[in-house]
């Protein structure tokens, strides 16, 4: 439980999806102020009217995210929403102090990109805290999280999706892959899991099975595996039957109405434990419908 002072302040340094919306809602709830950094072409603008204050920039311009941090006086802040590779690799301006931290770098993955900016915010005063800051209730939880649970075939095609994740993650490869009778169909690339589902779904046909989990040594300040009304929608298009996620380190946005859509469509959600075996046997604890 949070107990901020009265005056408490958190910076949001937002990208895109719905996570920065939904967070700022939640912390403004526990009493904090809002200072966000939204950048042009990938945060939703409909952001500006969850926080306090807000800053739009253009991806790359480092030292004005920084001054507009100090001037609002924030010491603390979160990382919460990507930034799409193809935004990067096209419409990316650094200027000269990201230039001369992704000079730094050895190479390009996301979790050096996210540490290298992290660590240099926090050379400056503002301390990067972990992603499920203040995020009660909406993370995943374990156990089964619909009234359908999945058949013994689906558990098998769980489990190989969850191992093999395990090594992918090693090498930062994606967060998701799409399974279909212990063959992997899709991994996730540059088009996020919504796109790999589509990619899977078309290739393996109806009974997919979605798996979603973190790295093994994933730095929970920054890019935790989110699922939402739309990775159900991308699901119902393709006949994906099962989602696997792991819980406690799965962002759940707009909770009711993913689960409701997900229930409708017959779609099986499960919270896996880290790093977990499966239980078929166990209770669910997660929400019913």
């Amino acid at each position: 439980m949070i107990h901020p002072d009265r005056d408490e302040r958190i910076g949001l340094i937002a990208g895109n999806g719905r996570f920065p919306i939904i967070f700022a809602d939640n912390v403004r709830r526990l009493g904090f102020t809002v200072s966000a950094i939204a950048h042009v072409g990938e945060t939703l603008p409909e952001l500006e009217s969850h926080v306090d204050r807000i800053h739009w920039l253009k991806v790359g311009q480092f030292s004005k995210a920084l001054s507009a941090l100090k001037a609002d006086g924030i010491r603390q802040a979160v990382m919460l929403g990507g930034i799409h590779k193809t935004h990067v690799f096209t419409a990316l301006r650094p200027d000269l102090r990201a230039l001369a931290i992704f000079s730094r770098l050895k190479h390009w993955k996301d979790d050096a990109i996210l540490r290298a900016v992290a660590g240099e915010l926090e050379r400056e005063g503002i301390q990067i805290r972990e992603s499920t800051f203040g995020l009660e209730g909406i993370l995943a939880e374990e156990g089964k999280l619909t009234s359908r649970k999945p058949t013994k075939k689906e558990w098998e095609d769980i489990q190989f999706g969850w191992d093999t994740l395990k090594i992918l993650g090693t090498l930062d490869i994606g967060q998701c892959v799409v399974v279909k009778n212990r063959v992997i169909v899709a991994v996730e690339a540059v088009e996020g899991t919504d796109g790999t589902i589509t990619r899977g779904g078309t290739l393996g046909g109806k009974g997919t099975v979605v798996v979603k989990r973190t790295k093994p040594h994933q730095d929970l300040r920054f890019d935790l595996p989110a699922i939402g009304p739309k990775t159900i929608q991308a699901m119902v298009a393709v006949n994906a039957s099962v989602l696997a996620v792991e819980a406690g380190r799965t962002v759940v946005l707009d909770r009711e109405e993913m689960f409701a859509n997900a229930q409708s469509a017959g779609i099986a959600i499960v919270g896996m434990a880290s790093p977990g075996s499966l239980n078929h046997s166990a209770s669910p604890n997660g929400p019913h419908i």
